[in-house]
């Protein structure tokens, strides 16, 4: 579990875990509207060594950018019940990082291993709670917990 209070803290954030990022992970960020999916996207293009701007992909659905990793950017929000409309396996099974923003709203049949990042806003700032979803992304979540340890103490 993380916290930020800042839009600095949360790009710092995405950026320790993107560093860790391999070939094939799917993330999913999970959150209300303004909650900082995509804040905490232009974190994680930063440990991917990715030096574009970083946009919301809700009107064009799917960002493609290049860094150490390509980094395929979604939000399905706008295709909702109707995911057959993009051919989503370019994006999960192909050569880089796959970050999914309202990816809740995916089947579960749909996405095989991938960890969530639960993000809620309160009084103090965000909170981001992970709960990963197969083995390679519980691999990623003890490498973050224990980078997370080394950090705070």
């Amino acid at each position: 579990m993380f916290y930020s209070h800042s839009e600095e803290q949360m790009i710092a954030i995405g950026e320790q875990i993107g560093r860790k990022l391999q070939k094939g992970q799917v993330l999913v960020l999970t959150g209300d509207l303004g909650s900082g999916k995509t804040t905490l996207t232009k974190g994680l293009a930063l440990g991917l060594g990715i030096g574009q701007m970083i946009k919301s992909p809700t009107y064009t659905i799917v960002r493609e950018y290049e860094g150490r990793l390509p980094l395929y950017h979604l939000d399905v929000y706008r295709i909702g019940d109707d995911p057959d409309s993009i051919d989503l396996d370019d994006f999960l099974y192909g050569d880089g990082v796959t970050v999914i923003e309202w990816g809740e709203l995916l089947a579960d049949t749909l996405l095989e291993d991938y960890l969530e990042i639960l993000i809620s806003q309160n009084e103090r700032g965000r909170q981001l709670n992970f709960i990963s979803h197969g083995e390679a992304s519980e691999r990623l979540l003890k490498e973050i917990e224990n980078d997370s340890k080394r950090i705070t103490g």
